[in-house]
């Protein structure tokens, strides 16, 4: 018996999914700053150009030359970090547009997005997800202009809005929501991806405009 309740208390977590990004820059510097804020999250692994990831890799982070320097296997869903003003035309495997500046957090959740098959972003408009996130309801849809809603938040998002809009700061929602600060973290990162925001500040006028949430 004894040996039995040893066992149960002995039994395992279950273990994390960890992604393998990959980070594919012009600027190796960049590169490499990107990378190591990305190997802050527990669930992500990112991994230089030419470290033989290739194929492997869950999810890619690129510019435009990483793109068309074919590290990157077309099969591989991209998150693009663009310097490009406009929104042109990019390749199928780009789920996500982010600028070039964006931080490690917004980035980091971005690929989780992708990896996750979400399209957020300037990502091509007959792809971009909506609703509850099904593909085949946008199928044969014309080019959406720029006042077509973005996609929707989560219920866990929403409350998370919700509390960004009191103005609480990441440790005040991990605590009301009962959840990590590095939880916390990831889905404000995703609130500001799929509202198209810059900041915090932007995220609740964003979401005042559409009526999300009232202040």
């Amino acid at each position: 018996m004894a040996s039995s309740a040893a066992q149960t208390i002995a039994r395992p977590e279950p273990a994390i999914h960890r992604l393998t990004v990959l980070v594919v820059l012009a600027d190796a510097r960049r590169a490499e700053q990107l990378a190591d804020a990305l190997a802050a999250s527990d669930d992500l692994v990112p991994a230089l150009a030419g470290s033989g990831v290739g194929q492997m890799a869950d999810v890619a982070v690129a510019d435009e030359a990483g793109l068309e320097s074919r590290l990157v296997s077309p099969a591989t869903p991209v998150v693009l970090l663009s310097r490009r003003a406009g929104s042109g035309p990019v390749a199928d495997n780009v789920l996500a547009v982010l600028p070039a500046s964006a931080d490690g957090l917004l980035i980091a959740a971005a690929a989780r997005l992708a990896a996750s098959g979400y399209r957020v972003g300037k990502a091509p408009p007959s792809r971009v997800v909506h609703g509850d996130f099904h593909d085949d309801e946008l199928a044969g849809e014309e080019t959406p202009d720029d006042n077509q809603p973005r996609p929707a938040l989560s219920p866990r998002e929403a409350e998370v809005l919700a509390l960004l809009a009191e103005g609480a700061p990441n440790k005040v929602i991990a605590r009301r929501l009962n959840i990590s600060v590095h939880t916390a973290k990831f889905h404000v990162a995703a609130i500001l991806i799929k509202l198209g925001a810059a900041n915090r500040t932007d995220a609740i006028a964003i979401a005042m405009r559409q009526g999300l949430v009232l202040v």
